[in-house]
């Protein structure tokens, strides 16, 4: 699966109608997130469901989405995923599974995460074992998308979670290695907050450490992003460790992440 090499338009309306029917069929990958937000995902579901004889499942999947109380591109994304995968589990078709974790849409791989992760027969060690897959997938919607999935898993496992994600820090993919600190942020971004490691930040250290001068700037945002979260219920945790990093690592990459973790501080310190 290669990046995508498309420019894509800058607002909705500048998507060409041609692109706008291609992506709602499927067809084709978004290119940013203008056309990320354009998708209309009952469609599109509707279209990949015609294509695979599958329509009987559409009525039940729209139902659960007309009584979500927010409807929202990430609740519809989520909704979309539990409902293929309840289908998936009524009627024995294990098939649709593998036909959306391989299709050609981005936005169809990201039901496929919540497969995963909202798959009650799975637990921590296979959930996260079969999210990799998609945590090292090239489109950027996917990659966000399937940290979310599984958020609340590693929230209610955390200490095997921290274990397991610890042995992605050294992955030669740099999205894997980014998906072991995004998935932990305490704080994190649209999800819920990891009380536990807000409070006891030091928890994941074994995922952080291995990756305090790491080369990917992709990786750097996220490590620094971490900490940052952390800084704003434990400043001082933040704070030693960073000195630590920079003695023990004095590198222009650690000094990138400092920088991104203390920004807090230090707005706080100069009162703006």
């Amino acid at each position: 699966m290669t990046e995508i090499k498309r420019k894509g338009s800058r607002s909705a309306k500048e998507i060409p109608q041609e692109i706008l029917e291609q992506l709602n069929r499927g067809e084709i990958e978004t290119a940013n997130l203008v056309e990320w937000l354009a998708v209309d995902q009952r469609l599109l579901l509707k279209n990949l469901l015609k294509q695979f004889d599958r329509t009987q499942y559409l009525q039940p999947i729209l139902t659960d989405i007309e009584n979500l109380k927010k409807q929202t591109v990430n609740t519809i994304n989520e909704a979309i995923g539990i409902g293929i995968l309840e289908q998936s589990l009524e009627n024995n078709d294990p098939e649709i599974i593998a036909i959306i974790n391989n299709h050609a849409s981005d936005l169809i791989r990201c039901w496929a995460t919540y497969t995963i992760g909202k798959n009650q027969t799975l637990n921590i060690k296979q959930k996260l074992e079969q999210i990799q897959h998609f945590s090292a997938d090239k489109h950027f919607g996917v990659r966000e998308i399937c940290w979310l999935a599984v958020r609340s898993s590693i929230a209610k496992n955390l200490t095997k979670s921290i274990k397991i994600l610890s042995g992605w820090t050294n992955h030669i993919d740099e999205n894997v290695r980014r998906f072991a600190s995004e998935a932990t942020r305490p704080r994190g971004v649209w999800c819920e907050h990891i009380e536990e490691l807000k409070q006891n930040p030091e928890l994941g250290l074994t995922i952080l450490e291995p990756m305090k001068s790491d080369k990917s700037k992709y990786v750097q945002d996220s490590v620094g992003n971490w900490l940052n979260d952390a800084s704003k219920t434990q400043p001082d945790f933040v704070k030693t460790l960073c000195e630590n990093w920079m003695n023990e690592s004095p590198a222009k990459e650690t000094a990138y992440i400092v920088k991104k973790a203390l920004r807090t501080i230090e707005k706080l310190k100069t009162g703006l």
